[in-house]
């Protein structure tokens, strides 16, 4: 996966409180790109959807919208940047907060005592599909995870997979790994076009909605 060595990770950062976004801003700005920032639900789904970061850094409490902060910007922007993943970073450690963006599809979450190393190195985790939280944390996520797979439906593993074809299920395994669809093409050499059909396709049969879904899908089942 040489193309994610190939350049700076381009990071963008969506926090309310003006102060901390700069200082988070000016924290990160020697290792990554800093390609956009916002403010407000609203502008976050414009700015993600224009700039389609690497990395979303992101506060869970923010304004705007319908009033589902994080875990809102997650749900509306995630198809319109397929390849963006999200890195929450809140001050809040409260199971609502962490349950509600891991279940909108976050790739981590860390709170805002997380130091400038630590938070660094937690952006360039996910953006090479790790999970990443807060050790104080691990309840909370283990529990939400818990009750995700917990009310999942019940569904024959090799129907699921039989429901594919062989370069769909290709392109799923490289996905869920966390290829972008640039590297998945260039893996398979096929067209990035080809590539994003054949997504579309595995998550209508799978019943899933974005592909950190389907990478926990897969993770869950042990076939990547």
């Amino acid at each position: 996966m040489g193309g994610k060595e190939a350049r700076r990770i381009r990071v963008a950062v969506v926090d309310d409180h003006e102060m901390f976004r700069i200082g988070v801003i000016s924290t990160l700005r020697p290792f990554f790109d800093i390609v956009a920032q916002a403010a407000d639900v609203e502008g976050a789904v414009a700015m993600i959807a224009e700039s389609k970061p690497d990395v979303v850094l992101l506060d869970v409490h923010v304004p705007g919208g319908a009033g589902g902060g994080g875990a809102e910007i997650l749900t509306n922007s995630q198809p319109l940047s397929h390849d963006s993943v999200f890195l929450a970073l809140s001050v809040s450690d409260s199971p609502q907060d962490v349950g509600s963006v891991i279940r909108a599809g976050a790739q981590g979450y860390v709170t805002k005592t997380v130091s400038g190393k630590e938070l660094v190195s937690a952006i360039r985790q996910v953006h090479e599909g790790y999970a990443v939280f807060s050790p104080k944390l691990a309840g909370f996520v283990l529990s939400t995870f818990q009750t995700m797979q917990g009310s999942s439906k019940k569904i024959d593993d090799d129907n699921e997979l039989d429901s594919l074809s062989a370069r769909e299920q290709e392109v799923m395994r490289l996905i869920a790994r966390g290829y972008t669809y640039k590297e998945t093409a260039a893996e398979l050499f096929i067209s990035v076009k080809t590539v994003e059909t054949h997504v579309s396709k595995v998550l209508r049969k799978l019943q899933l909605s974005n592909r950190n879904e389907l990478a926990r899908w897969a993770a869950d089942r042990r076939i990547v």
